[in-house]
């Protein structure tokens, strides 16, 4: 899957094989702060320990909700490459001020690319100059936005779901207007960084898209709930499924790598 053709290049960027979901609940009015610290000071220490700071967002619904996405080389890279960050002088630095914004930061899925090159393609991807400052005015109905679809599934499903998804669901969301950019089942393997715990017992399947604005991703949903095609996969995955999937509708920051 890939970015917008007009990105710009940064053809250092290559898909994480291991990707973490974190969701942080903010304590009222801090999100602005915490994305301040996180955007100007925690995106470069990260990424010098070789991590792959993917994407951070504004929760559209959840005005206390920060959302981002990490990459890493594999389990063994992320134990290494958590240890240094989180031993190092950057986040010595400015972790009192960013835990002073959190009420939880526990709310973790790690994902694995649901099939070969499912992951994301950011080799055409960088970073925007860091502005003077950013406002929340930004993000508004014709703002862009990145939607996370997590699809909770049964017990070993996620290899039947993902099969029925790359063939007959990616398709039908490009025709009416999506456009796909990865695609995530969970990653399995034991936390190889226990103090940043994950939710375990986890069996999910993640599937991101991009829109050009609420307005049309709101177009969208409307009509895959009239599309014969989606109506038709929706009931062929169903067996699949342990429970309702959640939407999240997410803002990207100004230095997000997805959304922009």
């Amino acid at each position: 899957m890939s970015l917008p053709p007009n990105a710009p290049s940064k053809p250092s960027l290559k898909a994480s094989p291991v990707v973490e979901l974190r969701q942080y609940t903010l304590k009222p009015g801090r999100r602005e702060t915490l994305i301040g610290i996180f955007d100007g000071h925690l995106i470069e220490g990260q990424e010098a320990a070789d991590m792959t700071i993917i994407g951070q967002f504004r929760d559209v619904d959840r005005p206390d909700m920060f959302v981002w996405l990490r990459g890493f080389d594999g389990m063994v890279a992320r134990k290494n490459a958590l240890t240094a960050f989180y031993g190092g002088p950057v986040w010595a630095a400015y972790r009192d001020a960013a835990n002073a914004t959190m009420i939880s930061s526990n709310d973790v899925l790690l994902l694995k690319p649901a099939w070969l090159g499912a992951g994301f393609d950011l080799s055409n991807s960088q970073r925007a100059a860091l502005p003077g400052h950013e406002t929340p005015s930004r993000y508004n109905r014709l703002s862009d936005i990145v939607v996370i679809k997590i699809h909770h599934l049964r017990p070993g499903a996620e290899a039947d779901f993902a099969s029925r998804f790359e063939p007959d669901a990616i398709p039908v969301l490009a025709a009416l207007g999506a456009r796909p950019l990865a695609a995530f089942v969970t990653e399995h393997a034991k936390n190889s960084f226990p103090r940043l715990p994950v939710r375990s017992g986890e069996n999910v399947f993640i599937s991101v898209t991009t829109f050009n604005s609420a307005d049309a991703h709101a177009r969208h949903e409307a009509a895959l709930a009239s599309s014969p095609e989606w109506q038709a996969f929706e009931r062929e995955a169903q067996s699949c499924l342990a429970r309702s999937t959640e939407t999240l509708r997410l803002s990207p920051t100004s230095q997000s790598l997805l959304g922009r």
